[in-house]
């Protein structure tokens, strides 16, 4: 045997354990799963909170795709995404049925509150119901940014104003304007225009730049805020993660998940109260 025929054999040997070891690397790198969820839950700053310790404790990385709810049904829809975390549970509900998502389940909730001037021009802190607060905003023509965007948040302020019996769009670009953004994007909004708006509570407790804006309504059953995690259908969408997703769905729902959602704060206050299982 000659030198060269050892060294070449020796050479082959090498690349094939280097073409194991980065072949393992990268499997390892592609185990991921795509999360579609919403403005609030990252601007509430509640995803930092979780996701590290779930890829921590499984080693899957958890790819976040934060948007309205509205757009986030929508990406699953077209099998954009693995797993579903969102907060309108009718919608979340039709999605099941429809055949795109299977076993949804309740994760935690808080609560919408209405921010506004501190001034208060429409007396909305002196009402009895969320529905009142709304009317008094239309009746004094007081300026009120809504996202317009479909998510969770525009669903329910879109009911609130239904119970208002107002349709407060035939005033759009006039009191009432549409912003057509995420929660933040539209709180820094209201807080430019000394606005009135309907924001989640951790997104507000989390907002770096409030002016002269605060809470002015909250406690309404009206504005109970639910989110749920759904799991977007493999059988309707074959390249899905559907083992990587149910494992999130599950530890989110779980001990883990379901503690460390319990003792996220924001400013010392308790941003959302785990409900698994209800």
């Amino acid at each position: 045997m000659t030198l060269f025929s050892i060294s070449r054999r020796r050479f082959l040997c090498l690349l094939s354990l280097t073409l194991l070891l980065f072949t393992g690397i990268a499997e390892a790198g592609e185990r991921f799963i795509t999360l579609a969820s919403t403005t609030s839950t990252q601007n509430s700053g509640l995803l930092k909170a979780l996701l590290p310790a779930f890829t921590a404790d499984t080693g899957i990385e958890v790819r976040v795709v934060a948007v309205g709810t509205g757009q986030a049904l929508r990406l699953a829809r077209n099998g954009d995404a693995d797993v579903l975390l969102v907060h309108d549970k009718a919608s979340e509900k039709a999605f099941v049925a429809e055949g795109f998502g299977v076993d949804r389940k309740p994760v935690m909730y808080n609560d919408f509150v209405l921010i506004g001037p501190t001034s208060d021009p429409a007396k909305i802190s002196e009402t009895k119901t969320a529905a009142e607060a709304l009317a008094l905003i239309a009746k004094t023509n007081a300026v009120f940014i809504s996202r317009g965007d479909d998510s969770g948040t525009h669903k329910a302020e879109r009911r609130l104003w239904a119970a208002a019996k107002i349709d407060p769009t035939a005033d759009s670009g006039g009191w009432y304007r549409e912003a057509g953004s995420g929660m933040g994007q539209t709180l820094n909004i209201a807080a430019g225009m000394n606005g009135y708006t309907l924001s989640d509570r951790g997104t507000w407790l989390n907002f770096k730049n409030p002016g002269d804006l605060k809470i002015l309504f909250q406690g309404d059953p009206a504005l109970f805020n639910q989110y749920g995690v759904t799991l977007v259908n493999p059988a309707r969408f074959p390249h899905i993660k559907a083992q990587e997703g149910r494992l999130f769905a599950d530890w989110l729902t779980g001990p883990t998940g379901q503690a460390l959602i319990a003792a996220y704060q924001i400013k010392g206050e308790q941003a959302f109260f785990p409900n698994a299982g209800e």
